[in-house]
């Protein structure tokens, strides 16, 4: 499709009118997406768009995200409005990145209840990592997909039968007097814990499905404890939250690992909840002294994600700001 520039205009026009359609959306509301975005005005005229801009270099980059959304829509890929802001995003941050690839070939789990993809260029690196190496550690803050990409791939793997096992766990930091209060056995007292592997496994795999699997050990949630003395073979197994591992746990689990097995560890090693003791030196985080100690191992990837790879929703990302600038002025006392 020509380009064409003018003063701080440039223009795309493309060549199928139905296709065009599709990728400006109804009442050109993909265009007001990408319009909120960047800062830019764009609009249509038939199958020519229109962008308007003092910055030459957004007006670039929304023409490659442009010219690499038509040709999704010409391949027949659906996009929805995340997909149109993320790209923004992805193309902005990294100009060379072929969003084809991202969303052809990061999409990796796809069943009746829910299609997993990339969401950014940190999450593609991360799937990256999970794909090359038996071992991952995954590193970074709430919301940018450590555990729920992780199990993504554990269920693609399992539906390839490149494994058969998934095994999900994490540990239980909890003084133990609270955790005596809670009704039931072990199992059951741990089980508020593990909620968040079961909402990642029930969001993307239909429930009686998971049960069934549940039932017959394909997929395994346990507490960490559960995991001593045992060998692994076969299996992609999961340690969620790792920074509350004490040094012990994490070797410990790290030498589950058996034949024919993938692992990946999560956590957050700013959100650190193992209780202190006196006299101890430095962090007992079985997570942090990991990282130091297992650096240069072959078949080890470590991916580490920042605030700026937080996936939220766009309200969500409104509320946290507007917090954080009454914060700033102090008007949250």
């Amino acid at each position: 499709m020509p380009r064409n520039t003018v003063a701080n205009t440039d223009s795309l026009e493309f060549d199928e009118p139905s296709l065009a359609n599709e990728l400006f959306g109804p009442g050109n509301m993909n265009l007001d997406i990408l319009s909120r975005a960047s800062g830019a005005a764009i609009t249509s005229r038939g199958t020519t768009l229109v962008i308007e801009s003092p910055d030459a270099g957004v007006r670039k980059d929304l023409c490659n995200v442009f010219l690499q959304l038509y040709a999704l829509v010409r391949q027949g890929i659906v996009l929805n409005h995340n997909d149109l802001a993320r790209s923004w995003e992805m193309v902005r941050n990294d100009p060379g990145l072929n969003l084809g690839q991202i969303f052809r070939e990061a999409v990796f789990v796809q069943t009746p209840r829910k299609t997993v993809t990339a969401r950014n260029v940190a999450q593609k690196n991360y799937l990256d990592a999970l794909r090359a190496n038996e071992l991952v550690f995954a590193v970074g803050p709430a919301g940018t997909g450590k555990t729920y990409l992780a199990v993504a791939m554990a269920i693609s793997m399992l539906q390839q039968r490149r494994i058969k096992k998934i095994v999900l766990t994490r540990p239980a930091v909890e003084a133990g007097e609270r955790l005596g209060f809670l009704p039931g056995d072990l199992a059951e007292k741990v089980n508020p814990y593990l909620r968040p592997l079961y909402d990642a496994l029930y969001d993307m795999t239909p429930q009686p499905k998971v049960a069934s699997m549940l039932e017959g050990g394909i997929i395994e949630i346990a507490p960490l404890a559960f995991m001593r003395g045992r060998t692994l073979n076969d299996a992609f197994i999961i340690l969620d939250e790792a920074q509350n591992t004490t040094q012990e746990q994490m070797k410990m689990f790290l030498t589950r690992m058996g034949f024919g097995s993938r692992m990946v560890v999560t956590g957050d090693i700013t959100q650190i909840d193992l209780p202190s003791y006196p006299g101890e030196a430095g962090t007992r985080s079985g997570l942090v002294h990991a990282l130091g100690i297992l650096k240069g191992v072959k078949g080890l990837g470590v991916h580490r994600f920042s605030k700026a790879d937080v996936v939220r929703h766009p309200l969500v990302g409104s509320i946290v700001s507007a917090y954080d600038e009454a914060e700033k002025e102090g008007r949250l006392r």
